[in-house]
């Protein structure tokens, strides 16, 4: 993340060198889709769902989403090309999880409305909108201060050179430190609770919700290569559904099936694991999205 404007200049030159970035962009599209989510949240909690302003404060959110998306996507592969890197293929294009989850946000956009998407996104824009502000916000308007001069630097009374934060920005930067975890784990049970409501839609053959659950069914394969967090989620899920199986109470028949879906699914892994197609480990796996 680029630095803030020096506190040299004056508060308007820095707030105009701040807003001139491509990155201020980027926070106030996460920014928007957290304003917009809240004025949804709104309308959903007095049941007007489909409201003019519950309809419009929901594709706002994701037209936010895809732009900071988009941008992050955009000055990545600007910055290949400026390195004069080689085109990346298509296969590895798909493995950006930056580009994955720019186009859900579009999917989702032109999507019929499931209140649920919209939380994976405000997660992340929550972490996104308080590590800028902690970071750009905060120093722009109120610069870090100096320690004071007063003597040479090996005298034992003289204050180290340093700069302090404010108060702010070290509760943002300790909140940031001490839920982000958590809060990426429960990112991807959000993400694999969504693939189960879109499962129900495709049983209640609400249009397009089978398309739609083809879509998200290849995003979250990709998320669970990528991210440990999904990993951890569906470990967890499995082993409790163990857990009930094994039961005595339970019927042979059901743990025979549960065996069953559990073979499937591994072999479903196996056959759509990217890195049999990209020619070794997958690299972005490392990446968080922005």
């Amino acid at each position: 993340m680029a630095p803030p404007p020096t506190s040299t200049l004056p508060l308007t030159e820095r707030v105009k060198k701040l807003a001139q970035t491509l990155q201020f962009a980027w926070f106030l599209g996460h920014l928007t889709l957290l304003l917009s989510v809240i004025r949804y949240l709104f309308s959903y909690i007095t049941f007007n769902f489909y409201s003019r302003w519950a309809q419009t404060s929901y594709r706002l959110a994701f037209v936010a989403a895809a732009a900071t998306y988009g941008i992050v996507v955009y000055k990545a592969y600007k910055a290949r090309l400026n390195t004069g890197a080689k085109q990346q293929s298509a296969l590895m294009l798909a493995a950006d999880e930056n580009v994955q989850y720019l186009l859900m946000a579009l999917i989702w956009l032109y999507s019929r409305q499931i209140p649920l998407a919209l939380l994976p996104f405000t997660v992340y824009s929550i972490f996104h909108v308080a590590t800028y502000t902690r970071t750009n916000i905060i120093p722009t308007f109120q610069p870090p201060k100096s320690a004071p001069s007063g003597g040479t630097p090996s005298s034992p009374n003289s204050p180290k050179p340093s700069s302090s934060q404010s108060p702010l920005a070290n509760s943002i930067g300790k909140f940031v430190k001490e839920y982000y975890d958590a809060s990426m784990t429960l990112v991807a049970l959000l993400e694999i609770g969504l693939w189960f409501r879109v499962l129900l839609s495709a049983f209640t053959f609400t249009k397009g919700s089978w398309v739609l659950l083809i879509i998200y069914s290849v995003f979250l394969r990709a998320r669970y290569a990528q991210s440990q967090f999904v990993q951890g989620a569906f470990a967890q899920a499995i082993a409790r559904v163990d857990a009930q199986v094994q039961n005595q109470s339970m019927p042979p028949a059901v743990r025979q099936g549960w065996e069953t879906v559990k073979g499937l699914g591994r072999k479903g892994v196996e056959a759509t694991d990217l890195r049999r197609y990209l020619g070794g480990s997958n690299q972005q796996g490392t990446k968080k999205p922005q």
